[in-house]
């Protein structure tokens, strides 16, 4: 009896994870694998690995990986760093201390679509102040179009993600910092080291774990960069900076070639498991030994 209550109190559970989960990913294999195309009508033929094919032919989808790549590891290093060293300066309390951690951590709350907006207001010529702004620090009239020509598209596409996600990396690290106990920086002290040496045989072995949490988890975010781009640069000039991710909303949802999206959307989801098991195994070493 007990037993079939169990199932009882389980059962709705496992079927809404059923329901949200395993049914739209089989759902998903199988569009990949057929003619999944609105512009031919309800008729689904299958073909295989075509839809696969016409994805790795494409020099566009080849180009996205590598922006994809290029981005999410220039994003990722940037916050790191940045978030590294605001953790540092806060990690004692001091005065105002509780209102600028406030501050920081805002743009986290912040929709990505409307972060993409506000650069694009800030950065767009003729409207935009930045080229203003630069002009008045360099002395000298500056006509940038950061969101049309190259390579300053990348770098507001870098600016615009490091400004909402490096509080993500101060929170995990400044979280981490706080974690170590004073005792060993006392007892270090004792044994003569210096605040540098402090740093690189206290600090940083015990915070390793904490920074490739940080680095797992927003990496494999970043590699889904999507909102910035459509409300920035909308993947140009031309096709410049389209990530994976906007091309293949592009071939889903502008051309209407599911089967290939689906199909790019699934190899994504392959390589990026790759990546993570990657880290996740580097994460877990430490752990073993």
């Amino acid at each position: 009896m007990d037993r079939n209550v169990r199932w009882l109190l389980v059962g709705p559970s496992v079927l809404l994870v059923l329901a949200l989960t395993i049914f739209p990913l089989g759902f998903a294999v199988w569009a990949s694998f057929v003619q999944y195309d609105f512009s031919v009508g309800l008729e689904h033929p299958w073909v295989g690995l075509d839809n696969y094919r016409a994805n790795w032919d494409d020099p566009v989808w080849v180009h996205s990986l590598w922006v994809t790549a290029l981005l999410a590891s220039i994003c990722v290093a940037v916050e790191l760093a940045i978030g590294f060293l605001l953790a540092l300066a806060m990690v004692r309390p001091f005065r105002g201390r509780r209102g600028l951690m406030v501050l920081f951590v805002i743009p986290l709350f912040i929709s990505p679509v409307i972060v993409g907006g506000f650069f694009d207001l800030f950065l767009r010529r003729p409207f935009g102040p930045m080229n203003w702004l630069l002009g008045q620090v360099l002395g000298h009239e500056v006509a940038i179009d950061f969101t049309n020509d190259s390579p300053w598209t990348y770098i507001s596409l870098i600016l615009a993600d490091t400004w909402q996600w490096t509080p993500f990396m101060f929170v995990i690290l400044l979280a981490g910092l706080a974690a170590i106990p004073d005792d060993l920086y006392e007892a270090a002290d004792l044994d003569g080291a210096k605040p540098r040496q402090s740093f690189f045989f206290v600090t940083m072995p015990l915070l390793a774990p904490i920074v490739l949490i940080a680095v797992t988890f927003r990496l494999i975010d970043a590699a889904k960069l999507f909102d910035i781009i459509y409300s920035l640069t909308r993947g140009g000039p031309g096709t410049e900076t389209y990530t994976s991710s906007y091309y293949l909303y592009q071939q889903g949802f502008e051309l209407f070639h599911l089967g290939q999206g689906t199909a790019g959307a699934l190899m994504l989801m392959v390589m990026l498991t790759f990546v993570a098991f990657w880290l996740v195994r580097r994460l877990l070493k430490p752990v073993e030994a």
